[in-house]
């Protein structure tokens, strides 16, 4: 049985001339040879083969964050409002009250000191806001209202801020009833840096008061 088991041919007899049995012992020794060579095939292959153990064991712990609890019902009484009706905005400064002369003249200053194209436009007040509807299909994106009529051209290479000054009452003077804004340009980057009004029809009613702005 060792013999078997280790692989090595199997002697039953050692003088099979002897005993007259040569051919039987030799058929019987072939055989187990070739058992015990597939055994030990089979045995490898189903090592082979066997699945990966899966490890049942607890994963470690972890902490989990839990969110703070949200409750700002006591804050409610200090919360405000914005109002829609009457109390529309344009773009830089619409926050404000409406700028004074004086603060127009010191925006004015930090525009051409920092090399800035000047530029003025105007609308009436019915078409000073953007409307909500394409009207020139073959214009995409042109939304009329969008942009409004300038008032001479750009004032390129300007250094005197007096001189944009002047331009603006000039404007004021010939469109009283419209809005007037002065935008400016940067030259580097080709965009618009800034806008906001100069001017306001007078009577207008979509403007409010700062104080006022806001409901509780």
């Amino acid at each position: 049985i060792q013999e078997v088991r280790s692989g090595r041919p199997l002697h039953l007899c050692q003088r099979p001339h002897a005993h007259g049995c040569s051919s039987v012992y030799t058929l019987v020794a072939q055989q187990t040879h070739k058992a015990a060579a597939m055994a030990q095939v089979m045995v490898q292959s189903s090592a082979a083969l066997a699945p990966t153990r899966v490890s049942l064991q607890k994963p470690a712990s972890r902490t989990v964050a839990v969110a703070p609890r949200v409750c700002n019902g006591k804050a409610a009484r200090q919360m405000m409002v914005w109002s829609p009706v009457g109390n529309k905005f344009f773009e830089t400064f619409s926050y404000l009250p409406p700028l004074s002369e004086n603060e127009i003249a010191k925006q004015v200053d930090y525009i051409v000191n920092n090399g800035f194209i000047p530029s003025l436009e105007f609308a009436e007040a019915e078409q000073a806001y953007a409307g909500t509807e394409i009207t020139r299909l073959s214009q995409p994106g042109y939304y009329d209202n969008r942009y409004w009529t300038m008032w001479k051209l750009p004032m390129f290479g300007c250094t005197d801020p007096s001189q944009v000054l002047t331009e603006i009452r000039n404007c004021t003077r010939a469109f009283p009833d419209s809005y007037i804004r002065l935008v400016a340009f940067d030259s580097v980057r080709q965009v618009q840096i800034t806008g906001f009004l100069v001017h306001r029809p007078p009577g207008t009613s979509d403007y409010l008061a700062p104080d006022k702005r806001s409901l509780a």
